[in-house]
């Protein structure tokens, strides 16, 4: 038998055995098995489409939720929590719980003027009162404090649909109460956009005064400001009472 005759001969015999269809059969589970897989991957079809669906689904539902409740539960578990933290951790924990309002305590819109006045009680709270005359008519006080109000809108392109503005609250007489507070608005929008840079990490939260609690709180929760002045002035008392002084 030569050389020729002995190939045919293994692949007649292949061929009868079933051999090749053995193989075959094997590389098209392979080749479905590959298929299926780059169908599934993260850039298959089926995958993209069941994510589709999914997200039709579920992110609808999210956004409808009420969390609410929660965020009652939450408030409930920081008080408990209060009471019996140390003094640098309260303060953290308060300005905490002051982010997280109620559903029916988060404000839609705020006036300037409003702002305005909600500034001025922080002054009066914390402005320093070293180099105030004290008056004494019915009881000892600290002279007011001028303090003033300005918006200052930014240049921006003729062209340009946005609008970009500061609210400027300067106390004269204390420059660390100075606050500088960035809005801006769509131009055929009435009201504004509060752009205040809240801070990224929460142990930052224990340094954090009441105006920038409130100044986060407007941020996050997208209330619209109505600037419905553009400038005011006015004076403020100090809360701070002057000690007693004998001679």
């Amino acid at each position: 038998m030569n050389l020729e005759s002995s190939i045919k001969d293994v692949i007649n015999q292949k061929l009868e055995d079933g051999t090749v269809n053995q193989i075959v059969e094997e590389q098209f589970v392979k080749g479905l098995n590959k298929s299926l897989e780059s169908l599934f991957s993260s850039y298959g079809d089926v995958t993209r489409l069941i994510e589709k669906q999914l997200k039709s689904v579920i992110i609808p539902y999210l956004e409808n939720y009420d969390y609410s409740r929660y965020i009652t539960k939450l408030d409930g578990v920081l008080t408990e929590v209060l009471k019996v933290s140390s003094l640098e951790n309260k303060q953290l924990l308060e300005n905490f719980k002051e982010l997280m309002p109620a559903k029916d305590d988060i404000e839609k819109t705020i006036k300037v003027t409003d702002l305005f006045e909600q500034w001025m009680k922080y002054v009066a709270n914390n402005v320093e009162t070293d180099g105030l005359e004290v008056y004494f008519d019915d009881e000892p006080a600290y002279e007011n404090v001028d303090v003033t109000f300005d918006v200052i809108y930014d240049e921006s392109p003729s062209w340009s649909s946005f609008e970009h503005a500061r609210i400027v609250f300067e106390c004269e007489h204390d420059e660390d109460m100075n606050v500088e507070i960035k809005i801006s608005r769509w131009k055929e929008k009435e009201t504004w956009d509060i752009d205040y840079k809240a801070i990224h990490n929460i142990s930052s939260l224990r340094h954090l005064d009441e105006f920038e609690i409130l100044l986060m709180k407007l941020t996050q929760n997208s209330t619209n400001l109505i600037l419905n002045s553009v400038a005011e002035s006015d004076c403020v008392r100090p809360e701070q009472e002057p000690e007693p002084t004998f001679s």
